[in-house]
């Protein structure tokens, strides 16, 4: 990976290069044997490499960056939480779930191979990102490493991505009040986000303060990443966002749109990004990056 630091870069330069990294290292990880797992590995690949915004990822990177962390450790780090996501969305996908057939602009995995298929390339790349993290590569100090797997695991259970998801099924015979749309957003999208901003943290060995802070950006710009979907749910491109849109009202979902209306939707999450840089008031330029993220959550078409 290139030695230049994303917070060194444009927002959408160190876009493009962890984007590429973390392609790289998905290509590596999912060398296609030549058995019978070889469907099961292409289909990981189907869904790991190529398109996505890689958020995660970035933010992983532009936190670490802030505290000197070496770059191999944080991109280690960075493709779990990849894993992580690519599973939700293969899951979140199937039939039993959102039943969608496209996704970052190509067909979903059960649909460009087989829902069992589909499943085990979830379960596989879930048990990578763990897998990925217990190794030496993710951080020399085994307490990172095991501070690491626990929060990931709680990001992504029960009490984080997949009890969000369980509330999101739930919604679809259950009139949802604006708190309880929150918590389900904070829960289903919300919780790996600020993990990924987490991560950087404790790989850097930060301080209590400066995880505080750093908690308050990521639960702000998460609220607001998710009501930016709200919003491009109704107002994108299917062809630019690369999904179909518009399902969660066709299944009577109440969303952030539907409660509060589009112009008080897009003033609450403009203050979400005003409040999640003002979390950032202790830190000087090495920050920027944080910032410039804030502020795409709002701008971005995908």
């Amino acid at each position: 990976m290139s030695p230049v630091a994303p917070a060194a870069l444009s927002l959408h330069q160190a876009l493009a290069e962890v984007g590429a990294e973390i392609d790289r290292r998905f290509d590596a990880l999912l060398a296609v044997p030549d058995d019978a797992r070889a469907r099961l590995y292409q289909a990981m690949r189907h869904a790991a490499i190529g398109g996505g915004k890689r958020l995660r990822p970035l933010l992983v990177f532009a936190v670490a960056d802030m505290f000197r962390v070496n770059r191999d450790c944080t991109a280690a780090v960075a493709t779990a939480i990849e894993c992580i996501h690519v599973y939700s969305l293969i899951h979140d996908d199937l039939p039993a779930m959102d039943d969608d057939d496209t996704r970052r602009g190509k067909p979903t995995v059960h649909k460009a191979f087989d829902e069992a298929t589909a499943i085990l390339a979830g379960d596989s790349l879930h048990a990578l990102a763990f897998e990925i993290l217990g190794e030496a590569t993710a951080h020399a100090d085994p307490l990172v490493r095991a501070e690491l797997v626990v929060e990931l695991a709680r990001a992504s259970g029960a009490a984080g991505m997949a009890g969000g998801q369980m509330m999101d099924l739930v919604a679809e015979t259950t009139r949802f009040d604006l708190a309880t749309v929150t918590r389900l957003q904070a829960l289903k999208t919300g919780a790996l986000i600020a993990f990924s901003v987490e991560a950087g943290a404790i790989l850097g060995h930060a301080g209590p303060e400066a995880r505080t802070s750093l908690r308050g950006y990521a639960r702000d710009i998460g609220l607001a990443f998710q009501i930016a979907d709200d919003i491009l749910d109704v107002e994108g491109d299917e062809e630019t966002v690369g999904k179909k849109l518009g399902k969660d009202g066709d299944a009577g979902k109440e969303t952030f749109l539907s409660l509060l209306g589009l112009y008080r939707a897009r003033e609450q999450a403009r203050m979400l990004v005003e409040q999640s840089i003002a979390h950032l008031h202790a830190f000087g330029p090495e920050a920027d990056l944080l910032r410039e993220i804030a502020r795409f959550v709002l701008e971005r078409d995908r």
